[in-house]
């Protein structure tokens, strides 16, 4: 039986990756907001370093991290979308890497709309741990910015990070879904601001369906797996055709 530590696993695409671990008899650690094992404000440093520490002393060994916890555009506090998106996502990973097993595996969730950020210093302040400039610039920038921009920085941090993780036979990958039926996403759909821009958007996949949290977990579980041993420090569009609808040179 292995062990994974899973941020945001109470809902949408982390309860699906928790269900089908479970499914397969792995034992899942929850850190949430709500109905975690552990509860945790990731958008607050204190909880954030607080519930880390204690997942690393209760938990020294684990077989692989998964960060599912997230907020979307219409959140209403704009740091905090940064807050949660990004320093969720790497203060978790880089507090229990010690914990990790050789042959571990870290899947970080991104998102298709990444590439969308229209305001790169909030991505750089990212990335350089400022996280007071990057604050400071969220005031300024759309709910859209800011989540978009969250997400590129988890990326390119992921793929910053991934040839030392390699080095020490842990593989890290990010998956970047696109549009998703979660409750989180279903919330975006039915605000007043961008209702509207979501359902144009569902319309124009090319697959001609929006994704279900079953079709992440099933890439997540793939890329747990020793199946997915060689794959390092890539970004793996899960979105039906959207990314290479809009971006149709991108990676080539």
């Amino acid at each position: 039986m292995a062990t994974y530590v899973l941020t945001g696993g109470a809902t949408g695409i982390g309860a699906a990756i928790k269900a089908q671990l479970e499914d397969c008899q792995q034992r899942v650690i929850t850190l949430d907001i709500k109905d975690g094992d552990y509860t945790v404000d990731l958008g607050d440093a204190a909880s954030r370093a607080q519930v880390i520490a204690q997942v690393a002393e209760d938990h020294p060994a684990i077989d692989g991290i998964i960060t599912c916890a997230g907020v979307a555009s219409h959140f209403p506090d704009k740091a905090k979308i940064l807050a949660i998106n990004y320093a969720g996502t790497v203060d978790v990973v880089n507090g229990l890497r010690s914990c990790l097993s050789r042959g571990g595996r870290v899947v970080v969730i991104s998102s298709n709309s990444a590439p969308q950020c229209s305001q790169p210093d909030l991505v750089t302040a990212l990335l350089d741990g400022d996280a007071e400039g990057a604050a400071a610039l969220a005031e300024d920038a759309s709910g859209h910015d800011c989540y978009s921009g969250s997400k590129q920085a988890v990326a390119k941090w992921m793929r910053q990070v991934a040839p030392d993780f390699a080095r020490e036979g842990i593989t890290i990958n990010a998956v970047a879904p696109g549009y998703i039926e979660t409750p989180m996403t279903q919330a975006v759909a039915q605000s007043e601001s961008y209702g509207d821009a979501i359902r144009q958007f569902v319309a124009s996949i090319p697959a001609g369906r929006p994704g279900t949290p079953e079709d992440i977990a099933n890439l997540v579980l793939f890329l747990l797996s020793d199946k997915a041993s060689f794959i390092a420090g890539s970004v793996l569009f899960a979105d039906g055709g959207h990314d290479a609808m809009f971006r149709p040179g991108a990676g080539v």
